[in-house]
C-alpha cells in the first residue's frame, strides 16, 4: 500500500465514545448530533450513523441541502435544517420528512407554501434571537410569529429554540441573560396554545449548564472530541491528519529553506520533505511555528509553508522516505493537535478540522 500523500483518518469509535459520554451528561434530554459542514469536516453521513448508533436520536444540519443528502444516503432519523436563503423551495424537505427552522414571517410563508403544494404538514422549530444577534426572530416580533404559527393548520410547531453566544466562557453573564429571554419566549409560545420542545444547549452548555439541557441538546464540536470549555472532559479527538516523507536530504550549516529563505540551518542537518501545504489545509500562518510527529519525535517545520509541501528539520536522526508524518491528531506522546494549530494561528479548532474538507485530502474511516 502506498504511503498517504494527504489523509485524514476518522476514528468512529472515538466519535461513538464522545456521543455516549455527552448523552450521559444530559440524561433527561434527547441528543441532536450536529453534522453540518459535512460533519465538521469528518463526513456527515458516516458521523451521523455512528452518532445514532451511540445514543443520538436527532441530527442537525445547517441547510436543507445537507439534510437531503443525509436522506439520500438512507439516514431516516429526525433531522433539523435551519439556515436557507429566501426563495428556497422547501417542498423536497417536507417530502423527505425534514424539520425546518423558522425565524421570520417570510420564512413561515415559504414553508406554508411548500406545505400546500405537497399536501404535507410542515414540522417547524421557531427560533428566537435571545442575544446572539444572528439568525432568530427579534423579541419584539416573536409574539406575532408564534400566534401566526399556532393558528396555521399547515404547520406543526415542534420546538422553540435559540443559540448561545458565550457558553464557552463559563460564568459569562450573557448566558443567564439569554436563558431568561428564552424562558420568556417559551412562555409566549405556550400562551399562544403551543406545547413545544425547548432546545438551546450547544456543546459548551451541555458540558457546563445542566439547567439549560431542557428537552434536547445539540452537541457539535464536542462530538468530534474537541473541548470548547476550560474544564477537563473525557472527549477523544476523532480526526488525525497525516502524510508521509517523500524525500530526505542532508544539508550543510548555512543552507536556507523554502520561499523567502526565512529559516537557515545553524548546523549540518537532515531535512524531510512532506507533500502537504496550504492547499491541503496547513495554514501558511504556521510557517516556522509548527511541529509534526515523525519517527517517534516532535520535529519543527522550517521555512514557509508552501502550497503543496512543508520541510521538517530532523537534525542528525535518520528518517526513512515513506515514514508516516502526523500533522495533528489526539496529542498522544506529545504529537500536535488541532487545538495547538488553532492557538498558534489565533483561531479555533472548529476552523482547523472543517478546513480539512478538501479535494486532495483523502478521508479514511476506522
Amino acid at each position: 500500500m502506498a504511503a498517504p500523500r494527504a489523509e485524514v483518518v476518522i476514528d468512529l469509535d472515538n466519535l461513538r465514545h464522545n456521543t455516549a459520554y455527552l448523552a450521559a451528561l444530559a440524561p433527561g434530554a434527547a441528543v441532536m448530533a450536529v453534522v453540518k459542514a459535512d460533519g465538521y469536516g469528518h463526513g456527515a453521513v458516516e458521523v451521523a450513523r455512528a452518532a445514532l448508533e451511540a445514543g443520538a436520536s436527532w441530527l442537525g444540519s445547517c441547510s436543507l441541502a445537507e439534510a437531503l443528502a443525509l436522506r439520500a444516503a438512507g439516514v431516516t432519523a429526525p433531522v433539523l435544517a435551519w439556515l436557507d436563503p429566501p426563495g428556497t423551495d422547501f417542498a423536497p424537505g417536507l417530502e423527505a420528512g425534514v424539520d425546518l427552522s423558522v425565524a421570520c414571517s417570510r420564512a413561515l410563508d415559504e414553508v406554508v407554501d411548500a406545505a400546500r403544494r405537497t399536501g404535507r404538514r410542515a414540522a417547524v422549530h421557531l427560533k428566537i434571537d435571545t442575544g446572539l444577534s444572528r439568525n432568530g426572530c427579534p423579541p419584539e416580533d416573536w409574539p406575532a410569529l408564534v400566534e401566526r404559527a399556532a393558528s396555521t393548520p399547515e404547520v406543526e410547531v415542534r420546538a422553540v429554540w435559540s443559540h448561545l453566544a458565550c457558553a464557552d466562557e463559563p460564568g459569562h453573564p450573557a448566558t443567564d441573560a439569554q436563558a431568561a429571554r428564552f424562558a420568556e419566549a417559551h412562555a409566549a409560545a405556550v400562551a399562544a396554545g403551543l406545547s413545544p420542545r425547548r432546545h438551546i444547549a450547544n456543546s459548551a452548555a451541555l458540558l457546563t449548564r445542566p439547567d439549560l439541557h431542557f428537552d434536547l441538546v445539540r452537541p457539535g464540536i464536542a462530538l468530534y472530541g474537541l473541548n470548547p470549555v476550560p474544564v477537563e472532559h473525557d472527549l477523544r479527538p476523532v480526526m488525525t491528519f497525516r502524510s508521509s516523507v517523500v524525500l530526505t536530504k542532508r544539508v550543510r550549516a548555512g543552507t536556507s529553506v523554502s520561499y523567502g529563505h526565512t529559516w537557515t540551518a545553524k548546523a549540518d542537518t537532515t531535512l524531510a520533505l512532506v507533500p502537504v501545504g496550504y492547499a491541503d489545509g496547513v495554514p501558511r500562518a504556521l510557517s516556522n511555528r509548527m511541529h509534526v510527529w515523525l519517527a517517534g519525535a516532535r520535529r519543527p517545520v522550517v521555512g514557509r509553508v508552501c502550497m503543496d509541501q512543508v520541510v521538517v528539520d530532523c537534525g542528525d536522526d535518520a528518517v526513512a522516505e515513506g515514514a508516516e508524518v502526523v500533522l495533528f491528531g489526539d496529542g498522544a506522546h506529545g504529537a500536535p493537535t488541532a487545538r495547538e494549530w488553532a492557538d498558534t494561528t489565533g483561531t479555533i479548532d472548529y476552523e482547523i478540522v472543517t478546513g480539512m474538507y478538501r479535494p486532495r485530502v483523502t478521508r479514511t474511516y476506522r
